[in-house]
C-alpha cells in the first residue's frame, strides 16, 4: 500500500528510562515588605556543583554537563488499570484510618484521587479532602508510604473547620456575583453551568465555607471559558477565581511524513489510534461546540502536507498525540493521561482564525485551532504535548490556574512539550527549546517564549520577584520555564541542535546542566508525587529537590543542581557542601516590642550539631542556642550584625545584615472595605514624641483584597495632609503587601495618623488586615 505523504500504520519503540526518591531542607522566613527572594527550604551559598572520584570537590565550570543516571529504586513502578485500582480500593479503606493518623478533624473525610508505587515499594496515595460531606477546595495532600512511616506533602496544614455548613447567602445570590465577576473579567455570553455548589475554600488564609459557581461563555481570544467563582457562603465576598479552560500555544508546523495507528472500518479506515486505547481525532469543521466529524480516508494514505488538505491537521493532532501519550508510557510507565488506559480526545480545526489551542478536564480532550486566517494551525507536536500535560498536571497535583500555581501549570505544559520533542527528535521538527517557533502569529518569525531567556518575548518574566502571581499564567510560567532551560542546558552561551542560546542568571553565577532527560524526571516526579493545588514557586523547590534527592541522591551533584538553577531565577539560594545558614534580610524592629526572629541553618555533615553566635545586636537582643534572637530592643540606632553558624566538625558560615531599632507603630484591627462604598479609615495614635516626622517616613500596608486594582489608598498626617500611596494600580493581582516611603517631614509625629483606603469598583471586596508607620 502506497505511504507517501504522511502516514503509515504506526509501530513505536519500547524504550524505558529509570526514574527515582526523597529529602527536604528548612524553613527561610522573610520580612513581606523586604523580600528579594522567594522563600525557601533553605537558602544557603553554594560554592561547588560536583565531586571528585575521591570525595574532593571540584569547582563549577560554565556549560558543563553533569553526568549521572537516575536511581532504579524510585523510579514509578508501570501499573496496569488492574493494579492500579486495587491501590485505590486499598487505599479507600484505609482512609478513615489515614485521616485520623494525620490529625484531622472528625468532620473530615479522604477520598483517593490517585497512588503511584515506586519500585522499591513506596506508595504515594493522592486524596481529595470533605469536611461534612462538602469538597474541600484547596485540601488536596499526598501520603507518601515507606517501610511503614509515612509522610505527608500538604495543599493547607491544618485540620479543616468552618462554623456551620449553613450557607448565610443563596445559591441564587453566589450565581448572579460570580456572573458579575465573569463580566468583570471579558468573558462574553456568560452563562452558569449549573447551580453552584457548596464546599469549603481552605486555598485561603482561612477556610470558609462557600459558593463554587462555574461560569460558561468564550474569553476575549475566543477560547471557551469554564470561570471557577469562589464566593464565601457567609459574607457574600469573592474569595477566589480561577479559569478552568487551559489554554496553550504552538506551531502550525507539520510533522512531516510519520506512521499513524489507524483503525479499519469497512473499506474505509478511521482515524482511531488503537494501540493507545482508541484515541480519537475529530475535524470541528470551524465549529465550537460538540465533536464534529471523525476523521476517515478511503486508502490509508493521510494528508498531502498542505494546508489546504483538512486531513494534514489530523495528521499532526494524531501524531502529537501518539507521541506523548508514547513519551509518558515509555519514559515513566505511565499508563494514559491519568494513568488509568483511558484515552482523551482531539478536534482539529475549531472555529474561524482562533489562534490558539486548549485543554479541557471537563470534556478531557484536546482543541485546535487554525490560526490566523484559518492558514497556520497549530497543530504541532509541542502543542499537543503541551495540551496533553495539562491533563496529566489535572490528574496529578492539579495546580490551580491562576497565580504562581498558574504559571507552573503552564511551565509544566511546556516543560513537557519540550521533552516530548526531543524524545521524538524528528527531522521536520528538530528539538529546542521554543514553544512556538514556526507559527510567526506576530509577523516577525519569532516563536511565542523562549524558555533559555523568557523575557526576549516581550512579556515573560525572567526571574521570580513577589509580584509574579498577578500577571498572566503564560507569562508568570516565564521563571519555571527558565529554571527547567538552566537545569537542563546550564547557563551561558551555547548552541543546541543549531539553535543558539545565551542564558543569564540572577545571581550572575553559572549553572551547569544535568541533561533534559534528568531534568524532566525530576520535574516529574516534584508534579506527580509532592506538587498539590496550591503549589507556588517556593514549594517547587522543595518538591524538586525532594525529587531530585530521591533520584540522584541528596546532596548529589545533581541536587545541588537543582538549587543552583532555582537560585538563578532567583528562588532561594545554593547549596554548600558543610555548613549552610538561610541569609537574614534586613530588620525593622520597634522599640520597646518583643523580637522574635529565627536563623536557620544546616550542616550536610552528618551527625555533627551546630553552635550559634552573633556579634552586633542590638541592645536588649541575644542569640539562644536554637539560633532563636529574642529580647526586647531599648535603643533607637541601627547596627551592623553578623550571625555565625559552626558545625561540630569546624565547618563554619555566617550572615551578616543590619538591624534598625526604630520607633514603630502599628495598628492589626480589621477594618472592611465596603464594596464601591465610602472611605474607611484605620488609625494610629502617637504620643511623646517630639518634632517631626521624617523625609523617608515608612509606611507598611497589608490588605487582603481580590482586586487591588479597585483600590485607593492614603495616608493622612495628622494636620489633615493626604500622601497618596495607592491609586488603582495593580490591576487583577491579589492583596496589597507592600512598604511605602513618603515625605512626611512636615508632619508632627505627635497626632493621629491615618490610612485611609476606598474601593472605587463592584465586585471585589476585601479589609485591612494590618498597617504600621515609622514616622
Amino acid at each position: 500500500m502506497n505511504r507517501q505523504h504522511t502516514s503509515v500504520r504506526r509501530r513505536r519503540r519500547a524504550a524505558a528510562l529509570a526514574l527515582t526518591a526523597a529529602s527536604s531542607l528548612l524553613a527561610l522566613a522573610v520580612r513581606p515588605d523586604s523580600a528579594s527572594a522567594a522563600p525557601a527550604d533553605l537558602v544557603p551559598t553554594r560554592t561547588v556543583t560536583g565531586i571528585t572520584a575521591s570525595g574532593n570537590p571540584v569547582p563549577a565550570r560554565a556549560g558543563a554537563r553533569i553526568v549521572s543516571e537516575p536511581r532504579s529504586g524510585a523510579l514509578q513502578a508501570p501499573l496496569s488499570p488492574t493494579r492500579r485500582a486495587a491501590l485505590v480500593k486499598s487505599a479507600g479503606a484505609a482512609a478513615d484510618a489515614t485521616a485520623k493518623r494525620l490529625g484531622l478533624g472528625a468532620r473530615e473525610r479522604l477520598v483517593v484521587k490517585d497512588v503511584a508505587q515506586d519500585r522499591d515499594g513506596t506508595t504515594h496515595t493522592r486524596y481529595e479532602r470533605t469536611y461534612a460531606g462538602l469538597p474541600v477546595l484547596g485540601g488536596d495532600l499526598v501520603v507518601h508510604l515507606k517501610d511503614g512511616r509515612s509522610t505527608v506533602s500538604e495543599a493547607h496544614r491544618t485540620a479543616v473547620a468552618v462554623p456551620s455548613v449553613r450557607p448565610g447567602i443563596p445559591a441564587g445570590a453566589a450565581a448572579a456575583k460570580a456572573l458579575a465577576v465573569s463580566r468583570k473579567a471579558a468573558v462574553t455570553r456568560s452563562r452558569a453551568e449549573g447551580a453552584p455548589r457548596l464546599v469549603v475554600w481552605a486555598a485561603g488564609a482561612r477556610p470558609v465555607l462557600a459558593w463554587e459557581s462555574v461560569i460558561g461563555g468564550v474569553q476575549r481570544d475566543g477560547t471557551p471559558s469554564e470561570l471557577h467563582v469562589i464566593t464565601d457562603a457567609s459574607s457574600g465576598k469573592i474569595a477566589s477565581r480561577y479559569e478552568g479552560v487551559e489554554t496553550g500555544t504552538g506551531t502550525g508546523q507539520y510533522v512531516g511524513t510519520v506512521p499513524l495507528s489507524t483503525t479499519p472500518s469497512g473499506s474505509s479506515y478511521q482515524l482511531v489510534d488503537g494501540d493507545r486505547a482508541g484515541h480519537r481525532t475529530y475535524d470541528l469543521n470551524q465549529g465550537t461546540s460538540g465533536t464534529g466529524t471523525l476523521f476517515t480516508d478511503d486508502n490509508d494514505v493521510w494528508g498531502s502536507g498542505a494546508q489546504s488538505d483538512r486531513q494534514t491537521a489530523g495528521v499532526d493532532v494524531a501524531y502529537g498525540a501518539a507521541a506523548t501519550w508514547d513519551y509518558y508510557k515509555e519514559v515513566f510507565g505511565r499508563n494514559g493521561i491519568r494513568n488509568d488506559g483511558v484515552a482523551a480526545y482531539s478536534r482539529a480545526h475549531y472555529g474561524n482564525n482562533y489562534v490558539n489551542a486548549f485543554w479541557q478536564d471537563s470534556c478531557f480532550c484536546m482543541t485546535y485551532g487554525d490560526g490566523s486566517g484559518n492558514t497556520h494551525p497549530l497543530t504541532a507536536l509541542d502543542v499537543a504535548a503541551h495540551e496533553m500535560s495539562h491533563g496529566v498536571t489535572a490528574a496529578t497535583a492539579g495546580l490551580t490556574y491562576s497565580g504562581e500555581s498558574g504559571g507552573l501549570n503552564e511551565a509544566t505544559s511546556d516543560i513537557f512539550a519540550a521533552a516530548v520533542e526531543f524524545h521524538e527528535n524528528l527531522a521536520a521538527d528538530v528539538p529546542d527549546y521554543l514553544v512556538g517557533e514556526k507559527i510567526d502569529i506576530r509577523g516577525t518569525g519569532a516563536p511565542l517564549r523562549y524558555m533559555d531567556k523568557p523575557s526576549k518575548d516581550g512579556s515573560s518574566r525572567d526571574y521570580w520577584d513577589s509580584s509574579l502571581g498577578g500577571i498572566d499564567v503564560h507569562y508568570s510560567s516565564g521563571p519555571a520555564n527558565h529554571f527547567f532551560y538552566l537545569l537542563s542546558e546550564g547557563s551561558g552561551a551555547k548552541t543546541v541542535n543549531g539553535v543558539s542560546y545565551d542564558s543569564p542568571t540572577h545571581d550572575g553565577l553559572p549553572v551547569t546542566g544535568v541533561g533534559i532527560e534528568n531534568a524532566a524526571a525530576i520535574w516529574y516526579r516534584a508534579l506527580t508525587t509532592y506538587m498539590t493545588s496550591s503549589t507556588n514557586y517556593a514549594g517547587a523547590r522543595v518538591a524538586t529537590l525532594r525529587a531530585a534527592g530521591d533520584l540522584f541522591g541528596q546532596y548529589s551533584p545533581t541536587y545541588l543542581a537543582v538549587a543552583d538553577a532555582w537560585a538563578a531565577i532567583n528562588v532561594g539560594d545554593r547549596i554548600a557542601l558543610g555548613v549552610n545558614v538561610a541569609p537574614v534580610a534586613d530588620q525593622t524592629s520597634g522599640v520597646g516590642q518583643e523580637v522574635s526572629l529565627q536563623v536557620n541553618a544546616y550542616t550536610t555533615n552528618t551527625g555533627a550539631s551546630l553552635t550559634y553566635t552573633a556579634t552586633g545586636l542590638p541592645e536588649g537582643l541575644a542569640i539562644g542556642d536554637t539560633g532563636l534572637i529574642s529580647g526586647v530592643p531599648v535603643t533607637p540606632g541601627t547596627s551592623d550584625t553578623t550571625v555565625t553558624v559552626t558545625d561540630s566538625t569546624g565547618a563554619s558560615v555566617s550572615a551578616a545584615f543590619h538591624w534598625r531599632i526604630a520607633y514603630v507603630y502599628a495598628n492589626s484591627t480589621r477594618v472592611d472595605i465596603p464594596d464601591v462604598g465610602p472611605a474607611v479609615e484605620s488609625p494610629i495614635t502617637i504620643t511623646g514624641r517630639p518634632g517631626n516626622a521624617s523625609a523617608t517616613t515608612e509606611v507598611y500596608v497589608n490588605i487582603v483584597h481580590t482586586y487591588r486594582g479597585d483600590l485607593t489608598v492614603d495616608l493622612v498626617g495628622p494636620d489633615g495632609t493626604v500622601y497618596s500611596l495607592l491609586n488603582r494600580s495593580g490591576g487583577s493581582a491579589d492583596n496589597v503587601d507592600q512598604t511605602f516611603t513618603v515625605d512626611a517631614s512636615a508632619q508632627p509625629v505627635d497626632g493621629t495618623w491615618k490610612l485611609r483606603v476606598r474601593d472605587l469598583a463592584s465586585i471585589d471586596v476585601g479589609y485591612i488586615q494590618q498597617w504600621r508607620i515609622t514616622p
